[in-house]
């Protein structure tokens, strides 16, 4: 299953990158990758769900990979929401998979739009309105290290990457490491975001660069009315049981996955468990089996 680039417009008519597998007249999936990763993230399930017919897309969320970075510096929840209401209108109103940063932002678009939903179906992967603050550090922290100073080689990459996720082999083959990382004209590497992402602007209100605010998304989540899966992974040092719980709570109608083996990034660690329990769930949502 080949992946096709396209190009999308998001709410400020910024150019979002995407990916593509499968027939565009199939049903469609839209997939956004967390806070810092890129598109390719999402390249396996892409493929998968793209060879079980489905019309997937995932893209590159603003400010990552190679979408347009925002130029006003606007990394708010309220701003990527709205590029995935545009994105998924332009779709046809398709089932909306998002890890962490991907999550809340589709999340919000579906409680934004919830009397003409933009789309059919939400899964929310590793990530609810309340999480751990010691999670939450450990990935700020990452994010931070070597934001302005990069990195001399893709050697000292993978040793981040690997020290970040300590419980998965660390790369012998690092091209892929390509895919998240750029080199400038000094010849350092520096990873695929803007770096305003991560950090305020003086002149600007606080909450244009808080991504992740439990209040606003709890509302949103208790608009929901689409099928909903909640995909955990069980070493999580972000999303909780408890956490997993309130939301739960919260949506009372939602399916719940707990895949051992994984943590925050649970597509990666059990890609084989983690599709299975997707594609399950688009399965019944396309034969209206799930509530």
């Amino acid at each position: 299953m080949t992946l096709q680039t396209i190009e999308l417009r998001g709410r400020d008519g910024n150019r979002i990158v995407g990916d593509a597998a499968g027939n565009p007249a199939d049903p469609s999936v839209l997939l956004c990758h967390g806070g810092g990763q890129t598109r390719h993230s999402w390249h396996t399930t892409t493929r998968h769900l793209g060879a079980h017919g489905w019309y997937a897309v995932s893209i590159d969320l603003r400010g990552h990979g190679d979408s347009d970075w925002a130029t006003d510096g606007d990394y708010s929840i309220e701003a990527f929401s709205a590029d995935v209401v545009e994105v998924a209108r332009e779709l046809g109103r398709p089932a909306l998979i998002g890890a962490s940063l991907g999550g809340t932002s589709s999340l919000a678009a579906l409680g934004r739009t919830n009397d003409d939903p933009c789309g059919s179906a939400l899964v929310m992967v590793d990530i609810a309105p309340n999480i751990e603050a010691t999670g939450v550090e450990r990935i700020r922290t990452f994010m931070h290290a070597n934001l302005d100073s990069g990195f001399a080689s893709l050697e000292e990459v993978a040793d981040a990457v690997h020290a970040y996720n300590p419980h998965r082999p660390r790369p012998t083959d690092l091209s892929g490491l390509r895919k998240n990382v750029r080199q400038r004209a000094d010849g350092r590497w520096y990873w695929h975001w803007d770096p305003a992402f991560m950090k305020l602007v003086p002149t600007m209100d606080e909450s244009r660069t808080r991504a992740h605010r439990a209040d606003y998304l709890t509302d949103m989540a208790a608009q929901l009315t689409v099928p909903v899966l909640l995909v955990r992974g069980r070493q999580s040092d972000l999303l909780s049981e408890e956490g997993a719980r309130q939301f739960l709570e919260l949506v009372p109608h939602a399916r719940y996955a707990d895949v051992g083996g994984a943590g925050h990034m649970v597509a990666g660690d059990r890609n084989d468990a983690f599709n299975d329990a997707v594609v399950g769930f688009l399965d019944d949502v396309r034969s209206g089996l799930a509530g």
